[in-house]
């Protein structure tokens, strides 16, 4: 393989990989504080980009109860993508009071919150199409404002064009990664979310109030899932009201790879998962899934906990 091309390549699996890290984050912070996956993950992820969509100023499509639809107001991308994240987290919020609390409080089967998560993502899911429709949404090509659409890494005469859009998805996806790998290891909150995820129990006689934290750490999961859903949809389009659902299964893949509960494994496990989903040959592209979950698998078959997992201790 030439080395322009394998650069080029090994720069569109990071920019791929990152998306994957920061939506797998939160699904890893609900494991590691609950111990239970939200399949829900990947409906707020959708839900976040048509939050951004909406307040920037988009029109909605001819289908659905908002047909023809806008919002009287256009916000800048950031500040629109930065509300649109919050609004995700505080669905997530009340997804969790209404699909999961009321389960925790009666002490039900995690299998039962499984089956809760998922009917609460169709509903979300149903909720978007019966709304806007299910047509694609694209943003405007100078959502970013007036940068070039690519940037030359290489040389004239052995260009490695890179899209700005790319950049700025690892940009802000590693931002998000450093902010929340200070938040939990190194701030008095991060610390009290360690406690409640070691032991719930002890945690609310030392004081720390558990349901407060089980909040928090489903506001971060609904932030970090809305803000991915809106890159990804900058950088391609909104594909339609499930567009988020391939990502949700992607994301359990790197939550597994990395190990459940890590948060560095969740960052090594999407970049991974990029840069093995970017060196699929072309002529392969249609089983660039396929592939993908195929290394991962033979990953697992040699370490089942994941790269940076714990093996768990079954008490009895």
């Amino acid at each position: 393989m030439d080395f322009t091309v394998f650069i080029q390549l090994f720069l569109n699996g990071l920019s791929i990989g990152s998306v994957y890290a920061i939506f797998a984050l939160g699904y890893t912070l609900i494991f590691s504080i609950l111990g239970i996956i939200n399949f829900a993950h990947g409906a707020i992820f959708t839900l976040g980009a048509y939050f951004t969509y909406a307040l920037t100023g988009g029109t909605f499509g001819f289908n659905g109860v908002w047909a023809n639809a806008r919002l009287p107001l256009e916000l800048p991308f950031f500040l629109a993508l930065l509300i649109g994240s919050i609004l995700s987290g505080l669905v997530s919020v009340l997804l969790e009071r209404l699909a999961f609390k009321p389960l925790r409080a009666r002490g039900a089967d995690s299998l039962l919150t499984l089956v809760s998560s998922l009917g609460a993502a169709l509903v979300i899911v149903n909720l978007i199409q019966y709304l806007v429709g299910a047509e694609i949404y694209t943003f405007p090509s100078d959502i970013y404002g007036n940068i070039p659409a690519a940037i030359n890494f290489g040389t004239a005469q052995r260009p490695i064009m890179i899209r700005t859009v790319q950049i700025i998805i690892f940009t802000v996806s590693a931002l998000m990664v450093t902010l929340l790998t200070y938040l939990v290891n190194y701030t008095k909150m991060g610390k009290a979310l360690q406690a409640v995820a070691e032991d719930e129990i002890t945690a609310s006689l030392l004081g720390i109030n558990p349901e407060i934290f089980i909040v928090i750490t489903f506001f971060v999961s609904g932030f970090l899932a809305g803000l991915a859903g809106t890159l990804v949809g900058s950088s391609v389009s909104i594909a339609g009201p499930y567009f988020g659902i391939s990502y949700g299964l992607k994301g359990l893949g790197v939550i597994v790879l990395g190990g459940l509960g890590s948060i560095p494994g969740a960052v090594i496990g999407g970049l991974l998962l990029g840069l093995a989903e970017s060196f699929v040959p072309a002529d392969f592209s249609g089983y660039r899934d396929a592939i993908a979950f195929a290394i991962l698998f033979m990953m697992l078959m040699v370490k089942p906990e994941g790269l940076l997992g714990r093996k768990r201790i079954q008490k009895v």
